[in-house]
């Protein structure tokens, strides 16, 4: 089935605590540490094709997201990408006055003994606070955004899936219909062929001058109607047809992944309906059969997109 989820998930924020005052009580105070983006994108696919679009810092958690994949889907041609989502000053640190006390301690100690060393500058300053600030690990943000993703996007699929046994169920009663249309052809069928039989053996008795008795005729021509009937006989296949269809209804209400099944029953009916319009006597027949096969295949292309 086709998809797309979208989801973000933020690292655990950094605390650290305001000492610069021993008597004041202790503040916590948070510092947006990044944040993780998430993609999943599907398309139709006869089996599961899984592909990663990872940022750097993420490869190493490939194995993970794979397993996670194959666990919630078994069908679709399914793309995954995975990017650190950072604010327009991320890159910048935020400085500390712990770190910031520490820097002029430092720089008074090195112009006590330097007296002509630069004072340091502001990008000097960021630049030490960024090696010294501690590194914001988001392995664990991706993998929810992940999660987050997985299941945004197994309610997309459940929600088209729903589309998708409505447009089946649609079909089945047209089905149905044309199967219930092909009952009563047959018998007709037999009786014009036969009464074209005794009409030509009434022919062929007028022909020859009496050489044929009319019982004679009449025996030859009901025999070979009956053996046009057998010839013509699709009861086995419409039998057949309203079984596959029974099943493909109850498979439908079933849910789950019913998608292997439901390809097999489909080859199925459009092999009786192959069969129905080999053996068509009548050109209402050919027509149901034609019709059959139209519905047929336009469930076979809904059914490749359900599990």
């Amino acid at each position: 089935m086709t998809g797309f989820a979208s989801a973000v998930s933020s690292a655990p924020d950094h605390v650290s605590e305001n000492t610069e005052d021993a008597d004041a009580p202790i503040a916590s105070r948070k510092h947006a540490s990044g944040a993780v983006g998430a993609e999943l994108r599907s398309v139709n696919s006869r089996f599961l094709d899984l592909s990663f679009k990872l940022a750097d810092e993420f490869r190493g958690l490939e194995p993970a997201l794979r397993e996670m994949l194959t666990a919630a889907f078994k069908r679709g041609k399914i793309e995954f990408r995975l990017q650190p989502q950072r604010a327009a000053d991320a890159g910048w640190p935020q400085p500390q006055t712990e770190q910031l006390n520490t820097l002029a301690r430092l720089e008074g100690t090195v112009q006590n003994w330097l007296p002509k060393a630069a004072p340091l500058s502001v990008n000097e300053v960021l630049t030490w606070c960024r090696a010294a600030a501690p590194t914001v690990r988001l392995e664990e943000a991706a993998l929810e955004a992940a999660r987050q993703c997985v299941e945004a996007l197994k309610e997309a699929r459940e929600r088209e899936g729903a589309r998708l046994v409505a447009v089946l169920q649609d079909k089945l009663k047209g089905l149905k219909a044309l199967a219930e249309q092909a009952v009563p052809l047959v018998p007709q069928a037999v009786q014009r062929q036969q009464e074209r039989f005794v009409q030509k053996y009434q022919d062929a008795l007028q022909a020859v001058g009496g050489g044929v008795t009319p019982e004679a005729a009449q025996e030859r021509a009901l025999s070979e109607a009956a053996a046009y009937a057998l010839r013509i006989d699709v009861d086995e296949e419409v039998q057949r047809l309203r079984a596959h269809l029974d099943e493909i209804g109850r498979l439908l209400k079933k849910g789950g992944e019913v998608g292997k099944r439901l390809d097999f029953l489909i080859q199925e009916l459009h092999r009786e309906a192959n069969t129905l319009g080999s053996k068509a006597a009548a050109l209402e027949l050919t027509q149901i059969s034609v019709d059959m096969k139209v519905l047929i295949e336009q469930m076979r292309e809904q059914v490749q997109n359900i599990e």
